[in-house]
């Protein structure tokens, strides 16, 4: 699974440093120099998680994660800042930052708590598979396969949807149910981004994701994950 990171930093050559590294572990990057950058494509690019400086040129980043945490509570954030005092991790920390890393440090350093953060945040069950007819769901590397060898990547969200679908298959779960586990909130506001992850994960899975066989809807309710056929 291609997770997308969103880097808030006004070094140029940080950003750039930081990208590349990131880029080369095989994540997706989306680049903001500044608070209104990073508000536009958090809103735009919905990353997966989120690398924050602590000193912005139109803000700070203690502010920027209140905020966000306002849109979109269960993204995981970890701070990179210069600031290295008590005071200011454990603020960030107190915030509900994930983690919070001094610079400068090292690049190994922050792949191997990027990845922590995001197997305790998202999980992984690697070797599992998830069959829906031709289609198998490989949780290990969050890819859908298909027969002549097609293959999606699925996005955090896609990921964390058809885990709670798969762990309740065969049975109803509510919208409710499902926005509590993707944004760790009711529904109130998420309906319409819910039916939008629905929409791109039925792409994925379904022969004809405009009359879908596996990922189906009961409405008035949520959704449901159709049982596996036994032959």
């Amino acid at each position: 699974m291609a997770y997308h990171i969103l880097l808030v930093d006004d070094a140029p050559e940080l950003r750039r440093m930081v990208g590349e590294l990131l880029e080369g572990a095989g994540y997706a990057v989306t680049l903001a120099a500044d608070c209104a950058q990073a508000r536009r494509a958090w809103t735009e690019s919905q990353p997966d998680a989120a690398l924050l400086d602590v000193m912005l040129p139109d803000g700070d980043g203690f502010s920027l994660l209140e905020e966000l945490r306002r849109v979109e509570n269960c993204v995981p954030v970890l701070f990179l800042s210069a600031r290295d005092e008590d005071e200011a991790r454990l603020r960030g920390l107190g915030l509900g930052a994930d983690d919070y890393i001094t610079k400068p440090f090292l690049p190994q350093e922050l792949l191997l708590r990027l990845a922590a953060v995001l197997r305790r945040v998202y999980g992984a069950g690697a070797g599992e598979v998830l069959r829906l007819g031709a289609a198998e769901v490989h949780w290990g590397t969050g890819t859908v396969r298909r027969p002549g060898g097609g293959e999606a990547a699925l996005t955090a969200k896609e990921y964390a949807l058809l885990k709670k679908l798969a762990a309740n298959r065969g049975n109803i779960v509510t919208i409710d149910a499902l926005c509590q586990a993707l944004w760790e909130g009711p529904m109130v506001g998420y309906e319409n981004t819910l039916m939008v992850h629905i929409r791109r994960l039925r792409e994925k899975l379904e022969t004809d994701p405009s009359h879908p066989q596996y990922l189906l809807t009961v409405r008035g309710l949520g959704y449901r994950l159709a049982r596996e056929e036994r032959p």
